[in-house]
């Protein structure tokens, strides 16, 4: 019995010791560790970065260099790779290759954010300090791991960007509005004003514009809205845009603008000139700010005022959003027909209240009632655009502008976008209708030769969004 030969029984393991908030803390510290490494490999790179481009503009002097900016970036390629190639350091083929390449950005471009200017999805880019850079795309912000090194390398690019278009961004003049090279809209706010570092906003405007097959194949409008719109602009009525930030009123102005014929005179005045007309006879027209000593300020109100002695046959104005809204009404109304302006406001009736407050702004003291007949002799059209849940931007409402009753200006939507609900992927859907009114103004677009089929107007529904 006693000699038998037994098989070992295998025990389980006994319990850790350290207790499960131990390998907790453990696995925290080894995190800690790993963020700690990556810190500081991504620290190396940087300084490395700085290092070498110092020595890059100190040995090259790009303004004594020829040839177009292609060859001029294979020649500094050559520079930078072989003092890359000096530097004592372990970095793999990759790791040379992309530390070249935001040499080269630093260099030519707007450093970081070249690799961002160069993907078409993306409509907005939104810098929040030098480590925060958030993107929208198909309507949905997101945060990138695009950085700077700190706001002192982000002040110098949004310098390099200001002082391309003849502007400045400092301590005496913290905000600041300009323009890419590709008409890209620009808005920085620097210390103090910005409390967490320089902010920026760049609205993207695509090497390929919009067009109207655009709007009609993403459903923003339909092709009877389109037709009518062409109509009106033939037809030189005067067109108001609304709509809130982001919801498409310049696009949607650039657009209405393309179909104003090639044989007139256009003049156009903006803040940042972004507007991207196709006729051949332009004249564009953009505001100054004050220099250091707060002098030479040439305001969109001096510009909107001097137009007039330049015999225009159409005046367009990329925003109205203070004194100058008396003036661009004044220019409606004496003989500029056929102009455009937009107007940021959240519906057609808010528009109405806006201008009315703008008007106020310009130091006159006019009764309202009075304010209200200039506009309603003024606009005949107000287009709405507005970005929806979701992110789709859509043409909700095109209004005429009948006249006044009493003391009302009264309105009429022609076409709409009823909105019927939001889809399980977080989109607005609905469907644009013809709401059965017939404007007033048929008789004045079938005299200018741009009459349209009245059966357009007719109650209908015109276009369905998919679910």
């Amino acid at each position: 019995m006693f000699g038998k030969r037994t098989t070992p029984v295998k025990l389980p393991p006994a319990p850790n010791k350290e207790g499960a908030p131990a390998v907790e803390q453990k696995n925290q510290a080894a995190a800690k560790r790993a963020a700690k490494a990556t810190h500081e490999k991504v620290d190396q790179f940087n300084k490395l970065k700085t290092r070498i481009h110092r020595k890059l503009v100190e040995q090259l002097d790009l303004t004594r260099m020829s040839g177009d900016e292609e060859s001029l970036r294979e020649q500094v390629r050559e520079v930078v790779t072989l003092l890359s190639e000096q530097e004592n350091t372990l970095l793999n083929f990759n790791e040379r290759q992309r530390l070249i390449a935001e040499i080269l950005d630093e260099t030519f471009g707007l450093g970081p954010l070249e690799v961002l200017l160069g993907d078409p999805s993306i409509s907005d880019i939104l810098i929040n300090g030098p480590a925060k850079v958030y993107v929208e795309r198909h309507g949905c912000l997101e945060k990138t791991e695009v950085c700077f090194r700190d706001n002192a390398h982000l002040m110098h690019v949004i310098d390099k960007i200001v002082s391309a278009v003849g502007r400045r961004c400092d301590e005496t003049c913290p905000l600041v509005d300009a323009r890419l090279a590709d008409g890209s809209r620009v808005n920085a706010v620097i210390p103090p004003l910005a409390i967490d570092g320089a902010s920026v906003s760049i609205r993207r405007f695509g090497a390929d514009p919009i067009t109207w097959d655009d709007y009609v194949n993403f459903k923003s409008c339909t092709p009877e809205m389109v037709e009518f719109l062409n109509a009106c602009v033939l037809g030189r009525l005067n067109i108001m845009i609304v709509g809130g930030t982001g919801s498409g009123k310049t696009t949607l102005l650039n657009n209405l603008s393309s179909f104003i014929p090639h044989d007139e005179r256009i003049v156009t005045i903006e803040d940042a000139a972004e507007l991207k007309l196709r006729q051949p006879h332009i004249v564009r027209l953009e505001t100054r700010p004050a220099n250091i000593e707060g002098k030479g300020r040439i305001s969109i109100r001096d510009l909107l005022m001097n137009s007039l002695r330049m015999r225009p046959d159409r005046i367009v104005v990329g925003e109205c959003r203070g004194p100058e809204t008396l003036d661009m009404l004044q220019a409606m109304n004496t003989g500029h027909d056929g102009s455009l302006t937009t107007v940021h406001a959240n519906s057609t009736r808010d528009a109405v209240q806006r201008v009315e407050t703008m008007v106020m702004m310009a130091g006159f003291e006019l009764p309202i009632k009075a304010i209200r007949t200039q506009f309603a002799s003024a606009v005949n059209l107000i287009v709405q655009a507005q970005r929806l849940t979701g992110g789709p931007r859509k043409i909700t409402t095109v209004t005429e502008v009948q006249g006044m009753e009493g003391d009302i200006i009264t309105m009429q939507d022609i076409f709409s976008f009823e909105q019927e609900g939001v889809s399980e992927s977080g989109k607005a859907y609905g469907k644009f209708v013809a709401t059965g009114i017939r404007p007033g103004f048929l008789d004045r677009l079938k005299a200018a030769g741009a009459s349209v089929d009245p059966g357009l107007f007719e109650r209908q529904v015109l276009m369905t969004d998919d679910v």
